[in-house]
């Protein structure tokens, strides 16, 4: 399966929403709550284009730290560079509510992206959003000669977290090793020079993200 699919939990009598995934099955999904907290209305940042990349925009209530340093070699930067994107573009999609948001697709092909748009789909359908920080971290990448690169990195989701669009209200959780997950990607260089994401996977709890 991809990652960033997800199915959403059943909701409980107070309409708590919980997004959760399903172990290395159904990758992906954030750090989730129970408790209540209420953020307010924030102007969006913006992250511009480059070279044709589509310019990504989130709210200031979302923060991301991408501890992936650069390796010296030109296309195994290009990778990073890119995937840092296009997470950041699945973000924007919920952010927006659009489940067929250009920035994403830009990215994302395949059976990648058919994953991505269920996922952002049930937030959409929920009416649910997201807030709180995301850190990136422990890359390990590598590119082939025949134009296809893999690239493996954890998610620390332990600041992050769901919340409702309507009152803005935050579901929390506690932090449990599931806070913490592994992500296997595939990638290949389109012709557009960019690197697009045709495969994703993940594993919570993994020992390798686990501090």
């Amino acid at each position: 399966m991809n990652r960033r699919t997800a199915f959403l939990a059943t909701l409980a009598v107070t309409t708590a929403l919980t997004l959760t995934a399903c172990g290395s099955e159904e990758p992906d999904a954030r750090a989730k709550g129970s408790g209540k907290e209420t953020v307010p209305t924030v102007p969006a940042s913006s992250a511009p284009a480059s070279d044709g990349r589509p310019a990504v925009e989130l709210p200031s209530d979302l923060s991301y730290t991408f501890d992936w340093p650069k390796t010296g070699d030109k296309e195994r930067d290009a990778v990073l560079a890119d995937s840092e994107q296009s997470i950041k573009a699945v973000d924007q999609a919920i952010v927006n509510q659009n489940a067929l948001d250009k920035a994403y697709l830009y990215y994302y092909e395949g059976e990648a992206a058919a994953g991505t748009q269920k996922f952002v789909q049930n937030y959409v359908d929920h009416k649910a959003g997201i807030t709180g920080s995301y850190r990136f971290y422990a890359p390990e990448v590598s590119v082939d000669k025949d134009g296809t690169a893999s690239l493996s990195y954890c998610e620390d989701q332990s600041k992050a977290f769901d919340m409702y669009l309507k009152d803005r209200q935050v579901n929390k959780t506690p932090v449990t090793e599931n806070s913490y997950v592994l992500y296997t990607t595939q990638l290949r260089k389109n012709d557009k020079g960019v690197w697009v994401i045709t495969k994703l996977l993940s594993e919570r709890g993994h020992d390798q993200c686990r501090p």
